[in-house]
């Protein structure tokens, strides 16, 4: 699982490869803490949470959004992600937990929302001489 963040015209993006797509949602994740702040302490507790959506792109919006809502409401930094993401009854699930440092031991930069612009959100197949597995490119406007 690995992230690399981009540069996006007055935004930041994110572009992140994974085996699973749950660790991709988990890299993206990662890749969005680390476009808010360059060092994040030990402290805080894990959080877990669902998210259900009728697609897995509206599924991945609506992850990275609850862990915007999460550092809103909470005012902590999201961090150490894991999700799980399963095909359930016609929608898609995603089960997740993150660690929480509370942000007056962090100092993070100001990210406002995800896009779904240029959202991709794909299966490497294995003659794609690319990374295999999942990849997927999310835009953020800071």
């Amino acid at each position: 699982m690995s992230y690399e963040l981009r540069e996006h015209t007055a935004d930041v993006a994110v572009e992140a490869t994974a085996d699973s797509l749950g660790d991709v949602f988990a890299a993206v994740a990662e890749g969005m803490a680390a476009a808010m702040t360059e060092e994040t302490p030990d402290a805080g507790s894990r959080f877990t949470f669902e998210e259900r959506a009728e697609n897995r792109e509206a599924l991945l919006f609506d992850y990275l959004d609850r862990l915007i809502y999460e550092r809103d409401v909470r005012n902590v930094l999201p961090v150490d992600h894991d999700a799980a993401v399963r095909e359930e009854d016609g929608e898609w699930v995603v089960e997740a937990s993150a660690r929480g440092v509370p942000l007056s031991e962090v100092h993070a930069r100001d990210l406002k929302a995800v896009t779904y612009s240029e959202m991709d959100l794909s299966k490497r197949s294995p003659t794609d001489d690319e990374t295999r597995g999942w990849h997927a490119y999310v835009v953020f406007d800071v």
